[in-house]
């Protein structure tokens, strides 16, 4: 992409995100008048499309510079879109809504440069996620149908559940899938995967239910074993990096601790030990709910220390919030540090290691999940549910 049409698109996004809602609203509209049939794509409420659309507009013009991490995020996200079962077709359709949509609550900041420059970055965005699309499909089903084998409740509203899928499950320690339960057809939700990669093909998910969680609470408080629920591919780009022996900071937040649990699994397995200091903190003590286990592998593994954190007690002589506790006892300067939890902690956790010393290219989150914005009832905030 030209460098003036960069500018053009982010000048242009600047004048209608204030709008996002309403024009978001506009596209839709625009997209089933045109063209009907689509409508059975989508779920019956469309308010996390809506978000969805807006974060992916976001996430776009931010790496309009970078065109290899831009590149990757549009394969991924076309390869993701096959579950919803979109075709190339479909796409030429989506474009002139779009555009027509941001014509339409831009006002007079839309001239024909603008138009043209959304024209031909959409048309670019739309190879690449059509590639990443047909690519997959030669290896790949769209989605992964799956048998729940385990369930368990260590806390009321929250569970581990555990699926077998049909085909084998590609992913890396520290990615996410998204799970579309029978209660709720057509709608997906993200969960990070709680296990790594292993012979038994196993997939672990821990699931807190949240007011208005129309897929945490159906898969906390009604599956059963036996129940069957589909996958998305796996997605997210919060995983080890196995070229350095660096030592892991881990920091948690309740469930968020799914993700960084597989990623000390990975360590594990690897036979690596390189030094991990997992911080794991929580609102109230059954959100700790994995905290036993951890301890039980921290005794077979002396490199992993563990640091459990609640605000309102001490835990093994260790007193404050999860940040309090990371700024009292982290971290290594050549380190990396990965955060999984609330938006508020990857936040606040971040400012700590940033003010520590800590270069941000070494702090490490999923930039899909992070919640910064508008997310859904039961969607991830950087690899948990919140």
């Amino acid at each position: 992409m030209s460098t003036q049409d960069a500018e053009l698109i982010r000048a242009n996004l600047a004048v209608v995100s204030p709008k996002a809602a309403d024009l978001t609203s506009h596209f839709y509209a625009l997209l089933f008048l045109r063209e009907p049939a689509l409508r059975d794509l989508f779920p019956p409420a469309m308010d996390t499309q809506r978000d969805r659309l807006v974060q992916a507009l976001v996430r776009i013009v931010g790496d309009l510079d970078n065109a290899d991490a831009l590149a990757g995020y549009l394969g991924r996200l076309g390869r993701d879109h096959r579950k919803y079962e979109v075709v190339t077709e479909h796409y030429a359709v989506v474009g002139e809504c779009l555009i027509a949509a941001l014509a339409r609550f831009s006002g007079d900041a839309w001239d024909q440069a603008t138009a043209d420059a959304w024209g031909r970055a959409y048309a670019a965005a739309a190879t690449l996620m059509t590639g990443g699309a047909e690519a997959d499909a030669l290896i790949n089903p769209p989605h992964w149908n799956a048998e729940i084998v385990g369930h368990e409740r260590p806390a009321d509203d929250i569970a581990v559940v555990t699926v077998r899928p049909e085909l084998p499950f590609p992913y890396r320690a520290g990615q996410y899938t998204t799970l579309e339960t029978p209660w709720w057809p057509r709608v997906w939700r993200p969960y990070s995967i709680a296990n790594a990669p292993g012979d038994h093909g196993l997939l672990t998910f821990h699931i807190r239910a949240v007011p208005a969680g129309w897929v945490s609470n159906a898969l906390v408080r009604k599956a059963v074993v036996g129940d069957r629920i589909r996958l998305g591919p796996a997605m997210g780009e919060m995983v080890l990096d196995h070229h350095t022996l660096h030592p892991v900071l881990c920091v948690a937040g309740g469930t968020g601790l799914a993700p960084l649990k597989a990623i000390v699994e990975e360590i594990v397995f690897a036979g690596h030990h390189r030094f991990v200091d997992l911080f794991y903190g929580a609102s109230e003590h059954s959100g700790l709910y994995g905290l036993d286990e951890l301890l039980r592998i921290s005794q077979r593994s002396p490199w992993l220390t563990v640091r459990p954190a609640l605000a309102d007690m001490p835990l093994a002589g260790i007193s404050g919030g999860v940040a309090d506790v990371l700024a009292e006892y982290g971290p290594r300067h050549d380190c990396d540090a990965y955060l999984s939890g609330p938006p508020s902690m990857v936040l606040d956790s971040a400012r700590v290691l940033r003010r520590l010393g800590l270069p941000q290219a070494q702090i490490h989150f999923d930039p899909v999940l992070t919640g910064f914005g508008t997310p859904p009832a039961d969607a991830h905030a950087v690899g948990a549910s919140v």
